[in-house]
């Protein structure tokens, strides 16, 4: 089962999600629109974080780091 992980921070206004373990990013690639992509050392996306972004107040999220699983 793998984990997801997201983070916000909301003074610079960015979320990252990460699909695998962030220490093996080893190249980051701006892709547009305020996107990168974040690989590991074979070329596999791992994570992105998304700029400017700002959660509606109503969104529920009350507290982060997030960690799920997905099976």
């Amino acid at each position: 089962m793998s984990k997801i992980k997201i983070y916000y921070d909301k003074k610079g206004r960015t979320l990252s999600v990460w699909f695998d373990d962030p220490k093996k990013e080893f190249v980051s690639e701006e892709v547009g629109d305020g996107t990168i992509l974040s690989k590991d050392k074979k070329g596999k996306i791992i994570g992105f974080e998304k700029l400017y972004v700002t959660l509606p107040k109503k969104s529920g999220i009350t507290s982060f780091p997030l960690e799920f699983s997905v099976a």
